[in-house]
């Protein structure tokens, strides 16, 4: 498997916990949403871009597996990479780890498409953009992602 880039390191606070003692599932919505913005930033879709352009992205499909609770105090580390790179839509992966134990505690696999924000359509990924992410796809055995590995702290 191809390392991951880092695009999210946090903490899990006790506003984040819910009657159980951990992380409710509406906060690794919220951090893995970070994560995206960062690995959007990476292709060039950043708010320059979209204020310039009149495009934007917007998500079309998101599958999370979750893996190991996450309790308040948790240092977290997300690792994203793009799977697929289509002419208009993206397919990437993010990856949460507990940065104590080493464990997957999540994973998301998540479709996103490029659009043209005032005609409301689709629209292809520009050239130069569509090169510079294709230098961001990785490997990544999504089988493996649904099984408990565990390694070293980052």
């Amino acid at each position: 498997m191809t390392e991951l880039p880092i695009t999210y390191r946090g903490v899990v606070h006790p506003w984040q916990c819910d009657l159980m003692g951990h992380m409710n599932v509406v906060w690794y919505v919220s951090k893995f949403d970070d994560a995206a913005w960062q690995i959007f930033a990476m292709m060039g879709l950043d708010v320059n871009y979209f204020k310039r352009t009149h495009c934007g992205v917007a998500a079309l499909q998101q599958n999370i597996t979750y893996k190991a609770e996450l309790h308040p105090g948790s240092t977290v580390t997300i690792r994203s990479g793009i799977l697929e790179l289509k002419e208009k839509t993206v397919r990437f992966i993010h990856e949460m780890r507990n940065d104590a134990t080493g464990e997957i505690a999540a994973v998301m696999e998540l479709t996103a498409v490029h659009f043209n924000t005032k005609k409301r359509k689709s629209c292809p990924f520009p050239a130069a953009m569509a090169k510079r992410s294709r230098n961001l796809i990785v490997q990544y055995d999504t089988e493996l992602s649904t099984k408990n590995r565990k390694v070293g702290a980052r």
